[in-house]
């Protein structure tokens, strides 16, 4: 049974008109046919096609089932776009199928892209959702700079991913300790031993550059934890995906 976003179906029994063409057009659904419908936000509806009238379609919902969350609280990754959007496009979609609540750009000082148009990148997680058979999309904002982000309230942990040393961000640049400790057997945990997989979950990726040590020290100054996500150096959209993946180990 084919399934189709319906942010408003609670309220409005009609297929939006992107949804309505696709099953009227390439599916070559009639009345009387079965579909499988999804608010987006937790909920599937099983609603059968009662009229059709040029571009639209109205259901008759059958019956509403709200699945059980496939992990537990709220995951949310915040990242600095690439300069190839289709690296970001690409993240947007693996990162739904395997699943996560919600996606933040960062703009950061090394960024190589400072523009983002969402709009392309929301049919894309809509499209993975429906792909994976989830009920749920993940919530997109707009690109926000580095620190007004880190400075928001956010509820649960809070981890910034980086490649710097514990000497490193704890120097300014003439080489002299700056008289602040940001933890040292804490310091750059693996993001799988550093979650908690009874609270909600944040973590930051940084641009192809990294985050700059100062965003660093900003992040760690405000709650952040500095974890590490693998052995290697990872491309900003794999570490991310990685990200994702880990926090849905735990969760």
């Amino acid at each position: 049974m084919p399934l189709f976003y319906c942010p408003d179906i609670a309220t409005r029994h009609e297929l939006p008109e992107e949804e309505a063409a696709h099953a009227l057009r390439v599916l070559r659904l009639g009345v009387g046919e079965k579909v499988q419908l999804t608010d987006g936000v937790g909920h599937f509806y099983e609603a059968v096609i009662a009229d059709v009238s040029g571009k639209r379609c109205r259901v008759d919902i059958l019956s509403q089932t709200t699945p059980a969350p496939l992990w537990q609280g709220h995951l949310h990754l915040a990242v600095a776009p690439t300069k190839n959007m289709d690296r970001m496009e690409w993240l947007a979609e693996k990162a739904t199928e395997i699943g996560f609540d919600e996606l933040s750009l960062l703009d950061c000082r090394f960024s190589e892209r400072r523009v983002v148009k969402t709009e392309r990148l929301d049919k894309i997680l809509v499209a993975a959702m429906k792909q994976s058979l989830k009920a749920t999309k993940p919530v997109l904002h707009e690109m926000m700079p580095f620190d007004k982000f880190v400075r928001q309230s956010f509820k649960g942990q809070k981890f910034i991913a980086h490649c710097y040393s514990e000497e490193e961000v704890e120097k300014d640049v003439s080489g002299e300790g700056l008289g602040q400790s940001y933890g040292t057997s804490a310091f750059r945990l693996s993001l799988l031993d550093a979650l908690n997989p009874d609270e909600d979950a944040l973590v930051l990726i940084g641009p192809e550059g990294d985050f700059s040590v100062e965003e660093v020290r900003l992040a760690l100054s405000l709650g952040f934890q500095s974890v590490s996500l693998s052995a290697s150096r990872l491309r900003t959209e794999t570490a991310a995906l990685v990200a994702v993946h880990l926090m849905n180990l735990t969760h």
